[in-house]
């Protein structure tokens, strides 16, 4: 049987200690060292080493090691040290990147203090340090304080606690000793247990502890999220895919042109290794015209400018609030179309809030309440309190009782100028849940008045006059019927309605006979209160649904608040489905996915149950963000595509297994991160159709070179050069093109969609094409001039130019002209002057690394001239297609 099952008094027996004396210094020594210490056993940090590896496990990446030790092992020791350079760029970035990321969010989580707690040890009260405390310490708690570890209620006054960092559940939640039979019994409605991590908000407390460290519900949790997720992003999937085709590919390619060449040589009786000082081919040759192949077909720049782009993209996303921990969810973000958010402190402020007032016989402006009993009631009949910071408030004490001190604030009374007026209570009486309400008398100038509040089915039944109009009247049946219509509508929006009802005695009562003294009391009024939404969330919420993203409130809260606030948001439709936990437990995996699209609110959540629904989600082809701020939903976000959690109000726990932090806890970040994301997105689109165009043409020039007996047109290293050094700048401008407007009006990118799509394949292939033709025109028939020895040299400097005007070209997508825009990327326009530049330095000047041989200034003109071509047959094309598409009916134009 569990501890809540069981009697407070068998509880003490079963852990051997004793209400009185406690345990002895020997035992709790004892205890420590069976149990351990009263704190979480950290996660292990992967190694720097580890991190390289991983990074090293990507398919170019390692076709790219491959090509390097073959190279070396031919004896061409710069291709290969240029081709390891190239790895080591691209592997550098992201683990320094990460490292630094790792740093920041170390800076923001604050350790959690190592508070003292009230402990009975030996017969006698001693403070304890939380990590000192072992399972059977019988401890004290009052109003403020942190529960330092799961125990069992012993005795309690007055206990509330604030659970909602645990279950979700913004309200308070009364605690008593009683066990409870209720086998099943979820720990949101175990009245008889506390839980490590949540507050005392009033009351105190003497409980037993239970559980301790990694044995409590939250180290349980905190034990769950050391597990490693091993599944990828939607892009590194798609990277992945398309990094093992041109792999493939290549790879084949590359076999395919070492046997033709070697049956040439054996055709031609010259099969040997290598023939030295020969004009003709050996062995050796065919392998590093292979290793030029893979080197042509691989685009080395790529893993370099995807880590760049990230890191670039990463710290202005967390200018924007967003703090990033991994460089790849920067992307991963913008490719969502499931938003998985819990409600406390996230849709909503996680705050209780009065919003509606009913007094004097109408409704009020909460802040327009001119009623003294009712405000002197909430001031009074209290035991909260309440501080004002920067027009924030801070809350001790009961959350109800707090936004009642606020509701008095925002009309101008200090709860504490009526409380220095009234002086001390002369009888109190707390609220228990058989009453239903609470009751503080005081003495006054007349005599005696008590003030009363509560449930309002039961203050109701213990009036018998109104004010209403300004006046104290009998309550007639009719006055009761305006109220319980008033309340209803009320409580069908999810408030929690609180009534408010005095009574003035001339001569003192007896205090101890409540139940005949809460009678004939004058009714007053009725207060609505929520937790409200955020101020930014409806707005978020509309453009998450422009987005075409769909947004479900996992939610540890009852199924009727969270149904209202998904009304408020609109995220309800006529077949949307709105399920407590229960609903779906009994679900095989296969129901629930069928029902998963129109559940838009799953009440009554435990991490269990959230960790299901995420799985589900990405089985179903959808990417899916988890936002949250408690513990429970830290397994949650760790198992999404993105795990967000808040900055501010989050728990330590939930930023740990979270993906991205929002430094402002504002869900509109969300939105703008989605933005962002889908910006990358685009970007990586871009800077792929200008480097697969690159490869494209090397690769097609390569083969057709080699079939059709010319010279190799361009060594290893000058690949390497084309594909790192002079695309990486262009490609890179390209990877931080600013987020366009129109992205958060597109539909999201499906998880299994191609990262390439028809629109630039189409480009690749044409653009790649009209190139590769060019290139062999100027092989073939020296179209531009020139002497024999510079033929070469033109072919590449013509392949490198070919490629800085395709930049422009992979700017926009579609059948957009790119003459409108062109000059709109200063720096890219700066960028690609700059690598032009460095081009005429290595054509003039590099000649004994790259060997090239210096051209005069008429032919590099003729080469400018030659290779802008480019950009017309780019544009000749849209012309073609935009005036096709003006012929289609409006119907088939997308």
């Amino acid at each position: 049987m569990e501890y809540f099952q069981k009697e407070a008094e068998d509880v003490i027996l079963e852990l051997k200690s004793n209400e009185e004396m406690g345990l002895t210094t020997s035992e709790a020594e004892a205890r420590t060292l069976r149990y351990g210490k009263n704190v979480f056993t950290p996660k292990e940090k992967g190694s720097i080493f580890a991190k390289i590896f991983d990074s090293l496990k990507e398919p170019l990446i390692i076709i790219l090691l491959i090509s390097g030790l073959i190279s070396l092992a031919m004896g061409h020791i710069p291709d290969g040290i240029g081709i390891f350079v190239a790895v080591l760029i691209a592997t550098s970035i992201a683990v320094i990147q990460e490292g630094k990321s790792d740093k920041a969010f170390e800076a923001l989580s604050k350790l959690s203090e190592d508070v003292q707690v009230k402990v009975i040890r030996e017969s006698k009260i001693a403070y304890l340090s939380q990590s000192d405390l072992t399972v059977g310490d019988i401890i004290h708690l009052e109003t403020g304080d942190k529960v330092p570890a799961d125990a069992r209620v012993i005795h309690s006054s007055n206990l509330g606690i604030d659970e909602s960092m645990l279950t979700g559940e913004a309200e308070g939640v009364s605690k008593q000793s009683g066990k409870i039979d209720r086998e099943d019994c979820p720990l949101a409605e175990r009245k008889n247990m506390l839980y490590s991590g949540t507050m005392v908000t009033e009351g105190r407390v003497i409980a037993i502890v239970t559980a301790i460290g990694d044995q409590t519900e939250m180290g349980k949790i905190a034990n769950e999220l050391k597990e490693e997720i091993t599944s990828e992003t939607p892009l590194q999937q798609k990277l992945a895919d398309l990094g093992k085709r041109i792999s493939i590919i290549g790879s084949i390619a590359a076999a395919g042109i070492f046997l033709f060449e070697l049956f040439t040589m054996y055709r031609q009786g010259i099969l040997v290794f290598d023939n030295i000082g020969a004009a003709l081919p050996g062995i050796k040759d065919a392998f590093v015209t292979s290793v030029a192949l893979i080197v042509a077909a691989v685009p080395e720049g790529l893993p370099t400018m995807v880590a760049i782009t990230l890191a670039f993209n990463m710290q202005k996303m967390a200018k924007n609030n967003a703090l990033v921990r991994k460089l790849i969810a920067c992307e991963t973000i913008g490719s969502v179309n499931v938003i998985c958010s819990d409600k406390t402190g996230t849709l909503t402020e996680n705050r209780m809030t009065v919003v509606d007032v009913w007094c004097d016989g109408k409704n009020v402006p909460v802040d327009k309440l001119h009623c003294d009993e009712m405000l002197q009631n909430f001031c009074v009949n209290s035991t909260a309190d309440i501080t004002k910071k920067d027009d924030k408030f801070e809350f001790l004490g009961n959350p109800t009782e707090c936004s009642l001190l606020v509701c008095a604030d925002k009309n101008n009374i200090n709860y504490l100028h009526y409380r220095k007026e009234f002086g001390e209570p002369i009888s109190e009486f707390n609220f228990t849940s058989a009453r239903k309400m609470m009751s503080t008398a005081y003495q006054t100038e007349k005599g005696f008045r008590l003030y009363t509040k509560g449930s309002p089915e039961k203050v109701l039944t213990i009036c018998n006059r109104i004010l209403y109009n300004g006046s104290i009247v009998p309550m007639t049946q009719e006055h009761i019927d305006e109220i319980e219509a008033s309340i209803l509508s009320l409580q069908n929006n999810a408030r929690r309605v609180l009534a408010f009802a005095f009574n003035d005695f001339a001569q003192e009562p007896q205090w101890e006979d409540i139940y005949n003294i809460e009678k004939d009391l004058v009714f007053t009024g009725f207060i609505g209160i929520e937790d409200p939404l955020r101020s930014d969330v409806k707005q978020a919420i509309d453009q998450c649904r422009r987005a075409g993203i769909t947004v479900k409130i996992l939610t540890g809260d009852n199924i009727n608040t969270a149904r209202a606030i998904a009304k408020q948001l609109g995220i309800i439709k006529k077949d949307s489905l709105v399920l407590e936990v229960t609903d779906i437990e009994n679900m095989s995996d296969q129901e629930l996915k069928s029902k998963l699209p129109k559940i838009v609110v799953i009440a009554r959540s435990n991490p269990t149950a959230k960790m299901r629904v995420v799985k589900l989600l990405k089985e179903n082809n959808d990417s899916v963000v988890v936002t949250g701020d408690g513990i429970n939903d830290a397994p949650a976000l760790k198992a999404a595509d993105v795990g967000v959690a808040m900055g501010i109000a989050g728990t330590e726990v939930s930023k740990e297994a979270a993906d991205i932090v929002l430094l402002d806890d504002s869900f509109s970040t969300i939105v703008s991160a989605i933005k962002w994301g889908r910006g990358i997105y685009e970007n990586f689109q871009r800077f792929i159709q200008f480097q697969l165009t690159v490869n494209v043409v090397a690769f097609i020039t390569v083969i057709l070179a080699e079939l059709m007996g010319y010279k190799m047109p361009f060594t290893t290293l000058q690949l390497l050069w084309v594909n790192i050094i002079m695309d990486g700048p262009p490609a890179l401008t390209l990877g931080l093109e600013p987020p366009r407007e129109h992205l958060l009006e597109k539909q999201p990118i499906r998880r299994n969609a191609s990262i390439v799509t028809k629109d630039m394949l189409f480009k690749i292939i044409s653009n790649g094409l009209f190139i590769v033709t060019a290139l062999l025109m100027l092989m073939k028939t020296q179209i531009v001039g020139g002497t024999e020895a510079q033929q070469s040299t033109i072919v590449f400097t013509a392949f490198v130019l070919f490629q800085l005007w395709n930049a422009f070209n992979s700017r926009e997508f579609g059948v957009a002209s790119i003459f409108p825009n062109i000059y709109k990327n200063k720096l890219m326009v700066g960028v690609v002057f700059l690598t032009f530049l460095i081009q005429i330095l290595v054509t003039q000047f590099g000649g004994q690394v790259f060997k090239t041989v210096p051209l005069d200034i008429m032919l590099w003109l003729k080469i400018i001239g030659y290779t802008f071509s480019v950009v017309l047959f780019s544009e000749f094309l849209k012309l073609l297609m935009r005036g096709f598409r003006g012929m289609l009916p409006n119907s088939q134009k997308d």
